[in-house]
This record gives C-alpha cells, structure tokens and sequence, in this order.
C-alpha cells in the first residue's frame, strides 16, 4: 500500500494529511502561527513561522499513522496564494512576506496600469493589477525597500517557499504562479511581455511546471528534520484554490464550487483561458494539467466570523447555557435564533477591503440598519448572511460569462455550519452539495500527489474514484424571496459608500 502527504500552507495555519492509495484519511496535523499586522491593512508573516509548522505537522502526521516513510510515495504541497517570500543569495529570507489580504500596493498597480494602459494589461495577464497580487508587491518592494531589492535573488510564493526548504530547489507551478499576474494565462508561462515591461528580471522568478508533475525530492537535511525519505517526491502542487477544487472534485465541466474559509471563493472549472475585458474574475490556469477556471474572492468570508469570535465571542447567555459546547457551534445556536434577514441588520464583510466585484482595497466593514431591537445573536446571523450576499455576487458573475450549474459543492470550515448551508442554499436559490471528504487544499495535494506518482492516471481519475457527494440542502422558497430583496439593499450600499470609505482611507 501507498500513501500521500498533502500539505496546506494556510493565512492562519499549516496542516498535514496522509491518505492511503485509495483516498482514505489516515491521519492529519495541524500547527497555528501568528498574522503580523504592522499598519492598517498591512498583512505579513514570517515564512520561518510556516516552515517550522511545516517540520512539526510533517512529523506529527507521520507518527500520528503509524505507516513507514518509506512506503510515501509523493508530497502534494497547496498553500496560500500571492504572498511573496524575498529571498537573498544566501537564500535567507530578507523580510517578511506580504500576504495575499495586504493592501498597501494601490500606487503599484495604479502604476502597471499607467505602463500597459488597464485593458491593456488584462489582455495580457487575463486578470486585474490587484493589491493582494504578487507583482504589485514586488513594485512596492523596489520603490519602497531598494536596498532590499538590490539583494534580492528569489521570489517565491508561500508553498513555494516550503518546496524550497524541503528540497533546496526552486520551483513554482501554473495554479499558483497565475495569481502573480506576471504570466501568459493561455500558454501557461512567465509573460515576457509583462515582465519586460515592468522591469522585473525573469531569474528573480522560479520555473514553472503543471501541478501533478514532480519537480523536487525531499533533501537529505529536510529528511532529518521531518522523517521523510531523502528523495521523496514533491509534485507542483497548487495555489490553495485550484488545490481545494482538486480536494472536491471541480476537475471536469459544468461544476462551481463555494470555499467558505479565511476568504470565500466562488470557483469554476473551464476547458480554455476565459478573457473579459473588464477582469471581474479572476481567470487562472488550473491545477488540472492543461485546464483553466474563474474565481471571485470575498477576502473575509469566515474571516469575518473569526473576527467577531476573536473580538466579542459568543454571548454570556449562550455560554452559561449551553456550558459543554465550544467554538463556533455556540455563535450558530446564536444565529440560529434569529430569522432570516436578523431583523433588518445587514452586514458588508469587507474588513480587508474586497476583490469581487468591486476590487476596492479601501473598503470597509459595515453594519446597516441597526435598531434597538438588535442583539449578539443578530450580529452573528447577519455576518452569516453578509457573506453569502457577498459570495453570490461573485456567482452572478460567472452566470453573466455563461458558467451556469443546477448545485453549488460547498466545502472549508464554513461547510461545517449547518445554518450557513441552509443560508447559503437560500441566498444562491440552488442545491448546496457537500462531500464525503473535508480536507479541501491538503486533500487537492494529495491528489496530485497520487497522480504525479503514477497511482492515478489523471486528476479527474482520482477525483472520480475517491470523491463522492454527501449531503444536499435544498433552498427554501419563502427564504428565497426575502433574501431576494434584502440582496436589493446590500448591493445598493456600496455604491453609496464608495466615496467615503476613500475618504476614510485617506484620513488612517
């Protein structure tokens, strides 16, 4: 028998699992680390806060199974996407990585577009100059930090950087180096024509491979630390998107998927590079070898959850009531007492500024429509609901490129909420699928893992042999119709806003 690791370098954690040839989870680890926020809107890590997580959950994984490094037969690696590790000569890293949800680089792509004009620069790159993408970051880099730039050797993403540590190589591959927005989407290559004209020098940049292709093996230092095999495999693997779509199944036509993590991500599956001259999705070259798919980002979906347990936690009331139960479970039983709608309480969850579809780093969060009936318990259902509101804004985009499907499989943390199904499937009016797997961007690495090492012979194989649906939740007709005309409301209020959240921005 042979076994897969897949590895998920994630914003607030790093987590392992091993699963056996035939798709079953054997065991899994995970390891938290610290978010830096230095300024408003700023977001960094230390990449040597991943790679230790990375040695611990490696290890841990490996004798949480019981099975002989030996018989892994490959390494999957999926992981946050954008962020940008700066490496010297020495290959020590030269300052923290800025993160896929830092928003300090509007100037940089207000610049790329004053280069390439702003169609111009989407007909080459199929997306947007966005702040949370790397090539901005990299700009901000050079203008801001030269001294660091002059000793820059290396640019890497977040997995990337854990390759590199396990392996002492350099790689990338297509699902992750798209959100760079430094490649050629429909060739599946750095963009000559991008990187020229932004003076980026190609050498900075690793090479690009497709995701089930092994393009590394475990070193013998990375062997000793973690307890793998020196020379065990490390396919591409994949952005933690396409790596998550992978771990669900969204490798053939006609399927859309809604991640409800950190961020939410509407996502579909395309045969060809999808252009529209606007970039309202982003349009990326997919994990599957040869295939592309659209994306639309809420950056604080279950972030904003988070957020709100971090900040004010569940009620005392709730809390003294229900004394056994913990966690997230205690803020649904709050939702779960409010109907839908909370009453009149609407929230934007645009606590990191927003990608889709208004792309606007200078966006807030917001409560509207607050009376003196409202209470926690209302705080927390309209955050369920803003979320979802937010999410189907980015499934109307795809139904406008002509991606329909008749389900939506929902998977991430937020998957666990059995009202946030239940909201979810009324705000989108369709079939919310969930699966017989929750493992999401590890399991997707897993996947490419077993492809890569030969055990399957495709992505959308294994896919179909160890994938299957599980759960459904139908919407409710009368919820539908509420939820209908208060989504009238909340998308009317960023229009209203918008100038004043650039104001705000303005002012801190």
């Amino acid at each position: 028998m042979k076994f897969l690791i897949g590895m998920d370098i994630g914003t607030s954690s790093t987590r392992a699992i091993i699963i056996d040839q035939d798709g079953k989870l054997i065991a899994s680890a995970t390891a938290d680390y610290p978010l830096i926020t230095p300024k408003p809107g700023w977001a960094e890590q230390d990449p040597e806060d991943w790679w230790q997580a990375s040695v611990k959950v490696i290890k841990e994984v490996i004798c949480a199974s019981g099975i002989n490094p030996y018989d892994i037969a490959a390494i999957g690696p999926s992981g946050q996407m954008h962020g940008s590790v700066f490496l010297d000569r020495k290959k020590n890293v030269l300052r923290p990585a800025l993160l896929w949800c830092d928003q300090r680089t509007q100037k940089q792509c207000d610049q790329i577009y004053d280069i390439f004009g702003y169609e111009g620069f989407i007909k080459l790159s199929y997306n947007k100059a966005l702040t949370g993408f790397t090539a901005p970051k990299i700009l901000w880099l050079r203008e801001n930090e030269p001294e660091n730039y002059k000793r820059l050797f290396k640019i890497l993403l977040p997995k990337d950087y854990i390759r590199f540590k396990l392996s002492g190589t350099f790689a990338t591959e297509v699902s992750d180096a798209s959100g760079t927005v430094l490649m050629d989407i429909a060739k599946r290559r750095w963009s000559d024509d991008i990187l020229n004209g932004l003076n980026i020098d190609r050498n900075l940049l690793p090479d690009i491979f497709e995701s089930d292709v092994i393009s590394a093996k475990v070193s013998s230092a990375a062997a000793s630390l973690t307890g793998l095999i020196e020379g065990t495999p490390l396919v591409g693997g994949a952005g933690d998107q396409a790596g998550g779509a992978v771990g669900s199944g969204i490798v053939t036509p006609g399927l859309i998927s809604d991640y409800l993590g950190t961020s939410g991500v509407v996502f579909s599956y395309s045969d060809s590079p999808v252009y529209d001259s606007q970039g309202r999705l982003h349009s990326f070259c997919h994990a599957v070898n040869g295939k592309w798919h659209l994306m639309g980002v809420t950056l604080s979906a279950a972030g904003s959850l988070k957020w709100y347990d971090d900040k004010f936690g569940p009620s005392d009331e709730i809390k003294k009531q229900y004394a056994e139960i913990k966690g997230y479970k205690l803020l649904d039983m709050q939702a779960e007492r409010i109907s839908p709608g909370a009453e009149g309480l609407i929230f934007l969850p645009y606590l990191s500024g927003e990608r889709t579809p208004y792309a606007d780093p200078f966006a807030r969060g917001v409560f509207f429509g607050l009376s003196y009936i409202h209470g926690q318990d209302h705080f927390v259902r309209a955050i369920l609901e803003g979320v979802a509101f937010s999410q189907y804004d980015c499934l109307r985009l795809m139904g406008e490129t002509g991606i329909k499907s008749d389900k939506v499989i929902l998977f991430g943390g937020g998957a666990k909420s059995k009202l946030w199904k239940q909201i979810t499937a009324d705000i989108f009016n369709t079939e919310i699928v969930t699966l017989n797997v929750e493992e999401g961007p590890s399991y997707g690495g897993a996947l490419l893992a077993a492809v890569g090492s030969g055990i399957y012979s495709s992505v959308a194989d294994a896919a179909k042999k160890v994938i299957k649906e599980k759960d459904r939740v139908l919407p409710v007709a009368e919820n539908v119709e509420k939820y209908k005309k208060i989504y009238e409301i909340y998308k009317s209020l960023y229009a209203g806003l918008k100038n004043d959240f650039s104001k705000l921005g303005r002012i801190f």
